[in-house]
């Protein structure tokens, strides 16, 4: 008697999945050659305040933006007010609020005089709050007042969010980006100023089923289509199964275990274990100086501008792979993920998607997954709930050639995802 009850749970377990609503939200990538590469020397470092992760005044922990936004190549759009003000913004996993440039900013706040600006006269559904609020984040800083209006993301309209509304934006990081705003999907404790993220809202509204988002990146660097973010599950058609699920660590970033990294054969980090973040507005892959140097020596790069490496690009077919010890599963990386290939000139220039970054503690140390890593795997971030708490899954994403296309909000199939 038990098997049939359990078969028939099973198949409406699965039957309730399959009707989940997935929103989609297409995102462009900025052409790498197109690309300005930044020294990531200054991220974790607040102008405000205490370093990433260290102890404040009333001894709780700080949190610091950790993307490095310059280097950002995935964006998407979003639209504010009525009728919706369309802006390009990062979905950042490294940060929890939502922002963009106002009509109202500084005469010299010049990053304002580059991008769409949000414009409360124009909006019907605009409620003031007038709160400020600051963010540095490890490349740049801003400050504005927090403002209410309604959100317009894949499809979705309505959901009343509190924002930002920048008003100096004096980091040249945000005069040159090819984004108006960012869009942060970490946890409310890492909020600036105590506001409910944008993900929070959707589902508090009932505007989203499951606090729930995937992202799938495009790997192909001379396609300007940078893959999608995927809110409310994940979508099977972007990744192999099965999908490998691991607790987050600190629900402030998208912080997990990694067991440790090994460099071929013949080399491993991280061997008593460490903590590892998932950041999609971070392109590169972060870890301790230290260990960042020895991966380099065994892999033959060559130190190049800012803290960066230099690869003979004839070379790439003879690399070792970096393999990440994540939830006890291997997820490798072959020198085609993570050898950056800047055409230029004619010729090809190979950086490293290595780079150091050294968080103290009590934070640190820490490796930071960015985009090199993301665009091999598809990653889904579940926030879960009291019982299963947040989680994270990861899956090698499918070539591009075999997997669906689609754009706007839609219904498609959705795989449950095991505990």
């Amino acid at each position: 008697m038990a098997l049939p009850l359990l078969l028939m749970y099973l198949l409406l377990g699965n039957a309730v999945f399959a009707e989940a609503t997935l929103i989609r939200v297409p995102l462009r990538r900025l052409h790498p050659r197109h690309r300005t590469l930044t020294p990531l020397s200054t991220w974790g470092r607040s102008a405000q305040g205490p370093r990433l992760g260290s102890s404040a005044s009333d001894d709780k922990p700080t949190f610091v933006p950790l993307s490095n936004f310059m280097n950002a190549q995935y964006f998407g759009n979003i639209g504010l007010g009525t009728p919706p003000q369309n802006f390009s913004v990062v979905f950042d996993t490294g940060s929890s609020n939502l922002w963009v440039p106002s009509t109202r900013c500084r005469f010299f706040s010049v990053p304002c005089w580059f991008h769409h600006r949000f414009n409360p006269e124009a909006s019907s559904s605009f409620q003031p709050i007038g709160t400020k609020f600051a963010i540095q984040y490890g490349t740049g800083r801003l400050s504005g007042i927090l403002s209410k209006d309604s959100l317009n993301i894949g499809g979705i309209d309505g959901a009343s969010v509190t924002f930002g509304e920048a008003l100096w934006e004096p980091s040249l990081v945000f005069t040159l980006a090819h984004f108006d705003g960012i869009l942060g999907l970490g946890f409310p404790s890492l909020a600036v100023g105590g506001v409910q993220p944008p993900l929070d809202t959707l589902v508090e509204q009932g505007l989203l089923e499951r606090p729930v988002f995937s992202f799938y990146l495009n790997r192909d660097p001379e396609e300007a289509d940078g893959g999608e973010l995927v809110l409310g599950g994940s979508d099977p058609a972007h990744y192999i199964p099965p999908l490998t699920f691991m607790p987050v660590t600190i629900p402030a970033y998208w912080q997990i275990h990694m067991e440790r990294l090994s460099v071929g054969t013949g080399l491993t980090l991280c061997a008593q274990g460490c903590g590892a973040i998932l950041d999609t507005g971070t392109s590169l892959i972060t870890g301790p100086s230290e260990e960042i140097r020895a991966l380099h020596v065994a892999i033959g790069a060559f130190p190049f501008l800012g803290g960066q490496y230099f690869i003979q690009c004839s070379k790439i077919s003879t690399l070792p792979p970096i393999s990440f010890l994540l939830g006890g599963v291997w997820f490798n990386l072959t020198a085609q993920d993570y050898v950056i290939q800047i055409p230029q000139a004619g010729f090809r220039l190979c950086l490293s998607g290595f780079q150091a970054l050294d968080i103290p503690k009590p934070a640190g140390p820490l490796w930071i997954l960015g985009d090199v890593f993301l665009r091999t795997y598809v990653t889904v971030f579940d926030r879960g709930d009291k019982k299963t708490g947040a989680r994270v899954g990861l899956a090698r994403a499918r070539p591009r050639a075999t997997e669906r296309r689609g754009g706007g909000a839609v219904r498609a199939p959705f795989t449950a995802h095991p505990s």
